[in-house]
């Protein structure tokens, strides 16, 4: 008598995004190299007196010194919300949302720096929002980590 295997449906066959090792890798340096840049200058803004700021940053005498300082709280927050989810895999669902975040920190500080005439910041607020949008599209669409 042959005896009938029945083979159940394996995880493979549940539609997954599928990225290769290297975008995953590509990732996590970016979202590093991206935290800590905005971890630094969020850190700046936080903890430096304003006047300090003044000379380092001049479009921080053009606002209130609460808003520079809640730029500063949102940059920082974002950092961590590039690396915290996605490492410890408690709502990796997040590191998307934060680098989305990011990118809108970076192009409405390109809309400062175009009404102060500082055109030469536009390259560097471009690069990170370059950087984190690139983060925001590999974690929610090609390479997404998976929650616990």
């Amino acid at each position: 008598m042959a005896s009938v295997t029945t083979q159940s449906p394996s995880r493979s066959s549940v539609a997954q995004p599928t990225a290769s090792k290297g975008l995953h890798i590509g990732l996590w340096v970016v979202q590093v190299l991206l935290a800590v840049a905005f971890f630094m200058a969020g850190l700046t803004k936080v903890t430096q007196p304003l006047e300090a700021l003044a000379a380092q940053m001049p479009w921080t005498t053009a606002v209130p010194g609460a808003l520079v300082r809640f730029i500063g709280t949102v940059e920082i927050l974002g950092a961590l919300g590039l690396i915290l989810p996605s490492a410890t895999r408690i709502q990796p669902r997040l590191t998307p949302l934060a680098a989305l975040g990011l990118v809108v920190v970076m192009v409405l500080a390109s809309g400062v720096h175009v009404t102060r005439g500082e055109l030469g910041m536009l390259p560097v607020n471009f690069v990170l929002a370059a950087l984190a949008a690139f983060v925001a599209w590999g974690r929610s669409k090609k390479a997404p980590i998976v929650a616990r």
